[in-house]
């Protein structure tokens, strides 16, 4: 049996519902069946702060029928991905809720095969490729922005979630959505929507079934177009994609399916999550809005085209230190699962084989031990005076760490940057008197209501 068949084997053959042996571990389960379900859906912040300060740094809980352990702070974070002896699985924790969903994304493969697809799927993140997206997102960006109703409200979320997804489709699919992008951009949130189904019985009507649905329109689309990604020279990462399947072996039309999907959902879906966590927080600290407008009218000033480079990116540098503060605050994607394939010890606790673990990017960021007034939002922690996030390596994670850490870290930054640049150079953007956005924190950290906004132009 080879490594990654191996790596396959352990995930798959841990049953779904973890060992009950954690008596020795503080903390409760919550109601009978339901668990700290509800309050994790309703408040996840609170629920984890809550059981932290009742429990400590290491607790059990009971959260969508699934008992586990919940390991907080850097320490944990850096034990649990770095993973030095491979035994946390991705794959098993996220199969329960995402299996038929985001089948075998690459957030969903473990230790050799991860590997192995991983290395693949670089290609389309490295320097290069960035630069070539970046030069073709920036008139789309103008273009899509220049339309935006100037002088009324509407709700951010939808128009940038769509932006997004046309972009994502022409950097990675090669393709103008056109009439498709509704039905598309639907899809994806049905499907993410469904991660959080506690009836999985296809019925129509519920969220099991759209979100199944959703999947299987999405599979149809993307599959529809391998043949002729297969024969086209286009410099998009399908096109390429399907060219290492055939090179490299091992590669299914399957699995360049699911690949595309889960990039296509990864690229555009985190990306709202922050520019709808950002843009409200600029709303809410105005100062920001002009410090950066003013960054970007002096980057322009040196700039040759109508659109920023890859470089001239480099150069906005507190708009840098504005994307990091927002991932602090409101990192996308708020905890991160593992299931362990052998039994570990963490601080003095056992933790048996098969269990759920559960890290909080959403708590260590606002731990009063590494930052200062964790509740403020406060950009210049990230400059080079300050450097408040080199603390601990592992205590800034929106983007996770160790074999996992997500891939399109560098492409999250530089479509925020370049969606700053042409937004705030035409618009100021506002909330009414007296607004708090509500906000979702699970799957995904997004506005309930979609973010009502008014923006006028400069």
């Amino acid at each position: 049996m080879t490594s990654m068949e191996d790596a396959r084997v352990r995930a798959a053959h841990l049953p779904r519902m973890p060992q009950r042996k954690l008596d020795h571990i503080p903390g409760d389960y919550g109601w009978p069946l339901l668990g700290q379900t509800l309050a994790f859906l309703r408040d996840y912040q609170g629920l984890v702060r809550h059981q932290a300060e009742r429990y400590g740094p290491v607790h059990k809980g009971s959260v969508m029928f699934q008992r586990g352990v919940t390991l907080l702070g850097p320490e944990a974070n850096e034990f649990v991905l770095r993973d030095k002896e491979h035994v946390f699985s991705s794959r098993a924790a996220w199969n329960p809720l995402l299996e038929r969903l985001f089948t075998d994304g690459l957030m969903l493969r473990d230790f050799a095969d991860h590997k192995f697809h991983r290395r693949i799927m670089q290609q389309a993140f490295k320097k290069p490729a960035l630069a070539s997206y970046l030069e073709r997102m920036n008139p789309r960006i103008d273009e899509g922005v220049a339309n935006w109703p100037a002088g009324e409200t509407f709700t951010f979320f939808d128009r940038i979630k769509s932006l997004l997804l046309d972009l994502g489709a022409q950097t990675f699919l090669g393709l103008d959505m056109g009439p498709r992008a509704d039905r598309v951009n639907q899809s994806f949130i049905d499907a993410a929507d469904a991660s959080l189904a506690v009836l999985r019985v296809p019925i129509p009507g519920t969220l099991w079934h759209r979100g199944l649905r959703g999947r299987r329109f999405l599979e149809d689309f993307i599959a529809g177009l391998i043949p002729e990604k297969r024969r086209a020279d286009t410099p998009d990462f399908f096109s390429e994609l399907c060219k290492a399947a055939a090179e490299e072996g091992g590669l299914t039309d399957r699995d360049v399916t699911n690949h595309m999907i889960f990039l296509l959902f990864a690229a555009h879906d985190t990306t709202t999550s922050t520019l709808c966590s950002l843009i409200y927080l600029l709303c809410r600290n105005p100062q920001w809005q002009t410090r950066l407008a003013a960054e970007m009218d002096a980057v322009a000033d040196g700039m040759d085209g109508d659109g920023p480079g890859y470089g001239d990116l480099e150069k906005m540098v507190e708009t840098g230190w504005v994307f990091r503060e927002t991932l602090r605050l409101r990192p996308a994607l708020t905890t991160f699962p593992r299931r362990t394939a052998e039994e570990v010890e963490f601080q003095g606790y056992r933790i048996p084989r098969n269990t759920l673990v559960n890290l909080s990017p959403l708590f260590t960021h606002y731990m009063p031990e590494y930052w200062s007034d964790p509740e403020r939002f406060d950009p210049e922690r990230f400059s080079d005076e300050r450097a408040e996030h080199k603390g601990h390596h592992f205590q800034w994670i929106p983007f996770g760490g160790g074999h996992h850490k997500c891939l399109g870290l560098n492409f999250a930054e530089i479509q925020t940057k370049a969606f700053l640049f042409h937004f705030l150079r035409r618009y100021r953007v506002r909330v009414r008197d007296g607004y708090e956005m509500p906000v979702q924190l699970v799957p995904l950290a997004m506005p309930k209501d979609g973010l009502p906004v008014e923006i006028v132009r400069r």
